[in-house]
């Protein structure tokens, strides 16, 4: 069986102004990366910005399990299938991080055959974005740290800093560290720390930003830290807005790549959705709304997290409504979560699937909670059996959900044509879209609506730590935005080992944090932590490249 990258380095791809022409850009609106790579110039948006809107389709999935799910080879897939069908279509989605690339996943541009190609440089330095991103956010961090160095003039609170350095790797060393380490010439010492690149505010700036304008705006707003005197400080008072803003103005215009099939797929902007908003950039999915009839995009992990993020934040800012949500699970993932471990996977079990179930049940729960109709995508699997996949099947359509089997990982746009058929009628569904929460409710009210509607809970609770940070932000004045939840991926819950549909549980909020460039309040509950791990062994092992250039292990 060949691997991802075998089929991708395979691929007889098309050049990227043959698939621009697709979707009616002309060859002066893209800025060329090579012969398979561009980014759309803004001047394509003055051309189009008066195109009535295509329809959006949201692909989200269960809680993510070993099992696998398919979430992006389903969105790049689907996509395709649309595109087999004759229909004008785009697919949105993220960029990859380096960090799940040499960490536990490997790659992340789809799989078998529904991918998105070039996919080594999708996967590793693509067009630059997120070093663009690294290098924006740590020149705040430098610019702070020479701010208090050279006199301090703001009063800054050494102890207060909020803004710590990023890099687009896991590496739990850099979590907590001590800097200006050395004597007087090599700053003041402080505690800080590292994130990941993803979970930068600057990354969630970039996919929320409409224009250029909007993100200096936004930048500026970032709140770095306090006063003594607990004034909260933004990144316009050192005068290096202007000087943020110029590292973006390549990295803010949208990316332009093809699947296998040759469909257009436009890739920008990549925040986890365990820890920070979890989908592509706005500027992405308004641009490829205007020139595509029907736009497929995703939104990180299962519909707990990406999904309600999109639904509360992406839409709330952009103006945006989804036509349809697929959501993808596998029978496998569903055995999973019903109990069975992942060596035992391969057997029928009826009970252990009718049991997992459930938390299938609760995302399209969830998705109808939204007002917005929801088809489930069966990622197929080689064991799965007949009995298995029509007691699924049967399942979903007692909870008024559209269902299909989508092999598109074997037969690519091919094996979508029954889930695109299923998805097109979705989306004359009726549609009653609504938020979770209204923007003027207090923090605690908005993260409890999300506890309640989304994952099934009781309610929420805050630590000590957390209960002083709430009131502060409510003092400040920053409370009536939206909440952003970081949360473990792998259950409803914030227990990671709690898989399935529990029930009678509360949140536990332990710190929240100011986002007000990006407009949203983060809430970190459980362990979730903001600089993954590497794993024991870690993906990178098995990567090489040999002296012609050919890469392995990069699946």
């Amino acid at each position: 069986m060949k691997t991802d990258v075998e089929i991708a380095q395979e691929a007889d791809m098309l050049p990227i102004g043959k698939v621009a022409r697709s979707l009616d850009i002309d060859d002066d609106d893209l800025e060329l990366y090579g012969k398979f790579k561009a980014k759309i110039s803004p001047a394509a948006w003055n051309k189009v910005k008066s195109n009535p809107d295509g329809k959006l389709i949201l692909v989200t999935a269960i809680n993510p399990t070993p099992a696998g799910e398919g979430k992006t080879t389903t969105s790049v897939g689907l996509a395709d299938a649309f595109h087999k069908m004759g229909k004008k279509v785009a697919v949105a989605l993220r960029e990859p991080s380096l960090g799940p690339c040499f960490g536990l996943k490997g790659g992340a541009a789809g799989g078998g055959y529904a991918q998105v190609v070039p996919m080594e440089d999708i996967n590793l330095h693509f067009t630059g974005d997120f070093h663009a991103i690294t290098t924006a956010h740590n020149l705040l961090a430098a610019v702070i740290d020479n701010h208090i160095q050279q006199g301090n003039e703001l009063d800054l609170d050494v102890r207060r800093i909020a803004w710590k350095r990023v890099v687009d790797l896991n590496d739990r060393a850099l979590r907590h560290v001590v800097i200006g380490m050395g004597g007087k010439a090599h700053g003041v010492p402080r505690e800080t720390g590292f994130d990941i690149t993803v979970a930068s505010e600057m990354m969630a700036i970039l996919c929320l930003s409409k224009d250029l304008e909007d993100m200096k705006k936004r930048l500026g707003s970032i709140v770095i830290g306090y006063t003594r005197s607990g004034r909260a400080v933004v990144a316009d008072e050192l005068n290096v807005t202007g000087a943020l803003t110029l590292l973006f103005k390549d990295a803010i215009k949208p990316n332009l790549v093809q699947t296998l099939e040759g469909t257009p797929a436009l890739i920008h902007g990549g925040p986890f959705a365990n820890i920070a908003h979890g989908c592509n950039s706005i500027m992405a999915t308004r641009y490829a709304l205007k020139f595509a009839d029907i736009v497929v995009t995703e939104a990180g992990f299962g519909a707990d997290l990406g999904a309600e993020k999109f639904l509360d934040i992406k839409c709330r800012f952009a103006g945006l409504v989804p036509s349809a949500v697929v959501i993808v699970a596998t029978v496998r993932a569903l055995k999973m979560h019903g109990g069975l471990a992942k060596n035992e996977l391969n057997r029928v079990d009826m009970k252990a699937l009718e049991k997992g179930l459930e938390n299938l049940t609760k995302h399209i729960e969830t998705v109808k909670a939204y007002g917005l109709p929801a088809v489930v995508a069966i990622n197929a699997f080689p064991t799965d059996t007949k009995e298995e996949l029509s007691f699924v099947e049967q399942k979903c359509n007692e909870l008024g959900a559209e269902v299909a089997l989508s092999e598109v990982w074997a037969k690519g746009g091919e094996g979508g044509i029954s889930l695109a058929e299923k998805v097109l009628s979705a989306m004359e569904k009726p549609n009653s879209f609504n938020f979770a929460y209204d923007i003027n409710q207090s923090i605690p009210e908005k993260i409890e609506a999300v506890v309640k509607r989304v994952y099934g809970g009781d309610g929420v609770v805050f630590t000590g730590a957390a209960q002083k940070q709430l009131e502060e932000i409510e003092a400040l004045g920053f409370d009536k935005m939206p909440v952003c939840l970081a949360k473990t991926q792998y259950s409803l819950t914030d227990d990671p080992t709690r898989l399935g549909r529990p029930t009678g549980f509360n949140i536990t909020v332990k710190e929240l944090r100011i986002s007000a460039g990006a407009g949203f309040i983060v809430a970190l509950t459980g362990d979730i932590l903001t600089m993954p791990g590497l794993p024991k062994k870690p993906a990178a092992e098995n990567m090489d490249i040999d002296i012609n250039g050919k890469i392995t292990g990069l699946f």
